[in-house]
């Protein structure tokens, strides 16, 4: 197989990817990564010392592709499919690359500080990181709301990065730090992400996890009965 992608199953931002892939039915394999394994670690550091995943390694160009957002763009550039993901029209390219950017970074960014927290050694948690963290969730899902209202997707009629971004953002972020009452066009708009086929395998996939997750016992039972 040409493209192969290194993952970990509950990783959000792995998800991110994996949305894309399934979008267009990109053939790919997957590599697991095991950050408790230094075997497994160390093959992840020599094609990206950063250590982040998700990676995209391309054996036919020998590419080691990083970050989701440019993971998207690269394989709409090199292995194109009938979803486009990044739009043509200049002023709509903007918008994608804004709202992928602002799920990224003020709704799972945050959302992985509150759970990462959790994770921490007695003693060594940050509840003032933690509140800014879910203030700034506050104020992330009264932006997404009122840029919802009308929409059916992050950025117009047609399924994009954005939406990619919006959906593991979302998801778990909404377990982390719930939706207030006010976030009705929000909360709609999730559930017409979890809808998509492609968030429907991604989630498949990601079920058996979820017992890893440090918010489990918050997750609603239907999103863990298959």
């Amino acid at each position: 197989m040409t493209l192969t992608l290194y993952i970990h199953p509950l990783a959000s931002f792995c998800h991110k990817a994996l949305i894309g892939l399934y979008e267009n039915e990109t053939a790919f394999d997957t590599a697991m990564v095991d950050f408790s394994d230094l075997g497994s670690t160390a093959v992840l550091l020599e094609k990206w010392p950063v250590g982040k995943i998700p990676i995209l390694h391309d054996d036919a160009s020998g590419r080691t592709v990083p970050e989701t957002s440019i993971i998207i763009e690269y394989l709409q550039m090199n292995y194109p499919g009938p979803v486009r993901l990044l739009p043509d029209e200049p002023d709509q390219l903007l918008q994608v690359r804004l709202w992928d950017r602002f799920y990224d970074l003020y709704v799972s960014v945050p959302m992985q500080k509150i759970v990462t927290d959790r994770i921490r050694p007695q003693g060594a948690n940050d509840p003032h990181g933690v509140a800014e963290a879910r203030a700034m969730l506050d104020q992330a899902y009264d932006m997404a709301e009122a840029a919802m209202a009308g929409q059916q997707w992050a950025v117009g009629d047609n399924f994009t990065m954005a939406d990619c971004s919006a959906l593991p953002a979302l998801f778990f972020a909404s377990i982390v730090h719930p939706f207030a009452d006010r976030h009705t066009q929000l909360a709609a708009y999730l559930e017409r992400l979890m809808e998509r086929p492609s968030v429907q395998r991604v989630l498949a996939e990601a079920r058996p996890y979820f017992s890893m997750f440090p918010y489990r016992d918050a997750m609603p039972a239907r999103y863990l009965g298959g």
